[in-house]
């Protein structure tokens, strides 16, 4: 099975775009995959690889779970503490990963990862997450699904990023090749088997400067990998946005979904 190897501050520089420019996850999601793993006020929950803690904030705020996050770049983990503050809910954010899974998260009801379960030695990670988790517990990968970009914004993206950043776009095509395990595979063959995704459909209106945010919080063209390219980066982007659309007006239709793990 192919692993991307693990790279502790691989989205460095990238926390400042996160949480601004990712799609967002919404409300209802959370609140309809919390009922529906029936997580209850102050039951554990582990936001894994949690970047700035979007989750983890938003279960904290909306369930009263006891929660967790742990990620291994520290400016995500200052942004999630900061964050957290703001919408007044205490979160435990420490710095660690996948590989540091053990008893002292224990007993966890619901472990959530939010795009981040490809960066990690997947079949490990469940292996690791049913030792510590209740009976009836679950692991819940959420994520978006592009579907469509009008005009095609995101081409250009992708062929500035293969154009400025070879090596870490690699790292992303792998994940489209022959070679990629499914995280539903992985999933079916590991101890949390029984699936079901819960996903909502919307339509969501950018501007450049939106379309350039989202490039800068990716690990393949985050500001740090780079470097000194990232103003050229930018103006040929911006440029090649100017030609897809004059008026600045762009939209992206995306599925944002949480596919929920529970033992089978």
């Amino acid at each position: 099975m192919t692993v991307i190897p693990f790279e502790a501050r691989r989205f460095r520089s990238t926390a400042a775009y996160y949480t601004r420019y990712r799609v967002p996850y919404p409300d209802e999601l959370i609140a309809r995959v919390a009922e529906r793993a029936g997580l209850q006020t102050g039951e554990r929950l582990l936001d894994l690889g949690c970047g700035p803690g979007q989750l983890g904030i938003a279960f904290a705020r909306m369930t009263g779970a006891k929660v967790t996050g742990i990620d291994p770049e520290p400016e995500m983990l200052e942004t999630a503490r900061a964050d957290a503050d703001t919408a007044g809910v205490a979160v435990d954010f420490i710095q660690g990963s996948s590989y540091d899974l053990g008893p002292s998260l224990a007993p966890l009801k619901m472990t959530v990862m939010g795009r981040s379960f490809h960066w990690m030695d997947r079949p490990a990670t469940l292996k690791a997450l049913d030792a510590i988790s209740v009976e009836d517990g679950c692991v819940v990968l959420f994520g978006d699904r592009h579907i469509a970009s009008t005009p095609d914004w995101r081409a250009a993206v992708n062929a500035l990023s293969e154009t400025f950043a070879p090596e870490r776009n690699a790292d992303r095509e792998r994940r489209k090749g022959p070679d990629w395990i499914a995280h539903e595979t992985v999933l079916l063959q590991s101890p949390f088997s029984h699936l079901e995704r819960i996903g909502i459909v919307s339509e969501r209106q950018l501007t450049a400067d939106d379309i350039i945010g989202r490039a800068f919080s990716t690990s393949v063209t985050s500001p740090e990998t780079l470097g000194d390219k990232a103003e050229a980066f930018e103006a040929e982007l911006r440029a090649a946005l100017a030609r897809l659309s004059p008026d600045g007006r762009f939209a992206e239709t995306v599925e944002i979904s949480g596919l929920i793990a529970r033992r089978g």
